[in-house]
């Protein structure tokens, strides 16, 4: 007889692989943000991706990658990271798994979301309703299987990269009540950030004021990127206006899609992930509570 293969075997399975690795560098979980494939497109889960050496998409069963800090060394930090690409792709490798990696050094779990593209070729998705339906899914998902992963509910963040700061943008400022399309166990939980983090956010969905209760933004942008700086002002605007915790840079040089600043020479672009563990550390994120 056939068995069935259930979300909770992929996890057990990925967790023996690798401790049979010894923990010296633990395999990432890839875990669907919907068991039988995304609400409304579960005949298309199967459907396999298209991937190069940079970016991957035709992306129809949304996931989650993880990746867990060595033994002794979690602290129980998340941040659930959006790669950007225009919404017509992803830049998986640059502004996800490295991101992640560097998480991962400081004792932070970094989460890599493969989420639906809305403006890829053919796309039957749309930006306002499946954007944001694997954005609130998926830290849901992780708070879900936070006792499990050794996480603290109450410091998950979100990070996005250009569209992957507009799709966070959806969920740190927007209703995540609507999005909840399945009621299942993880529908259960809620969908609110602890803290966000966008570099060279996309324009859309940046608000023109936030309460100030917003979720703690660190953002970063070069002042001649021509997309992707004026988020950056608006928010930072914002943010002072309401009182929110804010903590913005904007570098003189670097334009757009510099990533996580290691292939470039300029010491501002090549250090600035420091500026990101200095603000992450400096505002608790990092410290286990008492």
């Amino acid at each position: 007889m056939k068995r069935k293969t259930t979300l909770k075997s992929i996890v057990v399975l990925s967790v023996f692989l690798f401790t049979m690795n010894g923990y010296t560098q633990k395999s990432p979980l890839i875990i669907p943000l919907w068991e039988n494939g995304a609400p409304g497109f579960e005949d298309r889960k199967d459907e396999p991706e298209q991937a190069a050496d940079w970016w991957v998409k035709n992306i129809h069963n949304p996931s989650a990658t993880v990746y867990l800090p060595e033994d002794g060394n979690a602290n129980g930090a998340a941040v659930i990271i959006f790669p950007g690409g225009g919404h017509r792709e992803l830049v998986i490798n640059e502004e996800g798994t490295k991101a992640a990696k560097f998480f991962n050094e400081f004792g932070v779990t970094g989460i890599v979301v493969k989420y639906r593209l809305a403006r890829e070729e053919g796309s039957p998705y749309s930006l306002d309703i499946h954007t944001p339906q694997d954005a609130h899914r998926a830290i849901r998902l992780v708070k879900a299987h936070a006792k499990e992963w050794g996480i603290d509910k109450n410091r998950i963040g979100v990070m996005g990269f250009s569209a992957g700061g507009e799709t966070v943008a959806m969920m740190a400022y927007g209703e995540g009540d609507e999005f909840q399309v399945v009621k299942d166990e993880v529908d259960e939980e809620n969908s609110n950030p602890a803290f966000q983090i966008l570099i060279y956010p996309g324009p859309l969905l940046i608000p023109e004021q936030v309460d100030k209760n917003a979720p703690p933004l660190f953002a970063l942008t070069a002042n001649d990127d021509g997309c992707c700086s004026e988020p950056v002002f608006k928010l930072l605007k914002a943010y002072r206006e309401a009182g929110a915790s804010v903590e913005a840079h904007f570098l003189a040089g670097g334009g757009h899609g510099f990533n996580m600043g290691d292939r470039f020479e300029q010491r501002a672009i090549n250090s600035w992930p420091q500026r990101l563990k200095d603000w992450m550390i400096d505002n608790g994120w990092t410290t286990p509570e008492n």
